[in-house]
C-alpha cells in the first residue's frame, strides 16, 4: 500500500521515501508519494526521483491493479536503486498546479450543471493545458454551458476557501449530490475524502485541488461539442 501524500497537501512538491519494490526495471514503487497517478479522469503527475546524483524522470504514474501500490513508470532502466533505498521525489509543479486549476474549475461547473439541469457528469479528462466534461443533457445548447461558465467565474471571484476533510462512508453518501458522475461510485472505503466549497459544492474525490476558488484565475470556453445521447460536451480552460 502506497501512502498517497497529495490527499492531504495537493501543494507538496517534494519528498522524501523509501523503495518498497522495483518491476521490469521501469516501475518504482514507493511506501508514500505526493504524484498523483492516471485516475479519476485527470492526468498524472511527471518529475523525477532522485537518489543522490542519479535522477530517473518520471513518465506515467499508475494504479496497480487490484492493490493499492503507486506505479512510478521512469523513462531510464533502473540499475542503481534497490529496494529499502531512500530517495527524493520532485513533482513537475507547473504541471500539476494548472491541472489543480482546472480540476477546482471542473467541480464548480459541474455544481451548476447539477442544480440547475439535473445533469451528471458521464465522462471527462483533465490536462494540464484544457479539460472537458460531458454531461447527462437531453438537448444540446451552446448557451447552457456559456451561462454556466459565467456563473462559475462569479464563484472564482468570490475567493471561496476550499476544503479538504473526511466522512464516514455511509454519512458521505447521504449528503445530496455528493457524487456527480453518473456512472462511477466513490471506491468501498470506510472513510470518503470529501472536497468542499461551502454554498457551491460538495463530492467525493480523491484528487488534488486548489486551497481558494481565487487560484483558478479566469475559466474560458473553449468549444461544445454534441456527441450523442447523455454527451454534451465542454471544452474549457483557464487563464493566465
Amino acid at each position: 500500500m502506497t501512502e498517497l501524500l497529495y490527499q492531504y497537501d495537493s501543494y507538496l512538491k517534494e519528498f522524501t521515501a523509501k523503495i518498497t519494490d522495483i518491476i521490469d526495471d521501469k516501475y518504482i514503487v514507493l511506501d508514500k508519494t505526493a504524484f498523483y497517478p492516471r485516475t479519476g479522469g485527470l492526468e498524472n503527475d511527471t518529475g523525477y526521483i532522485i537518489k543522490g546524483n542519479i535522477r530517473y524522470t518520471v513518465t506515467e504514474v499508475q494504479l496497480e491493479k487490484n492493490s493499492n501500490r503507486v506505479l512510478h513508470r521512469v523513462q531510464e532502466q533502473v540499475k542503481d536503486l534497490m529496494i529499502n533505498d531512500d530517495v527524493a521525489g520532485i513533482i513537475n509543479w507547473e504541471r500539476r498546479y494548472r491541472m489543480m486549476r482546472l480540476h477546482t474549475a471542473s467541480h464548480i461547473i459541474a455544481a451548476i450543471m447539477y442544480t440547475k439541469y439535473n445533469a451528471l457528469i458521464t465522462g471527462g479528462n483533465i490536462t494540464p493545458e484544457y479539460a472537458y466534461d460531458d454531461y447527462s443533457l437531453e438537448i444540446f445548447d451552446k448557451k447552457i454551458f456559456e451561462d454556466a461558465i459565467a456563473e462559475a467565474n462569479n464563484v472564482v471571484r468570490r475567493g471561496i476557501e476550499v476544503k479538504i476533510y473526511w466522512l464516514n462512508r455511509d454519512e458521505a453518501m447521504n449528503i445530496p449530490g455528493i457524487v456527480k458522475l453518473a456512472s462511477r461510485m466513490p471506491p468501498s472505503v470506510s472513510k470518503l475524502r470529501i472536497v468542499e466549497i461551502p454554498s457551491v459544492d460538495i463530492q467525493a474525490d480523491g484528487g488534488p485541488h486548489v486551497k481558494n476558488t481565487s487560484e483558478i484565475g479566469e475559466i474560458t470556453l473553449i468549444k461544445t461539442e454534441n456527441k450523442g445521447k447523455n454527451r454534451k460536451r465542454l471544452y474549457f480552460t483557464v487563464k493566465p
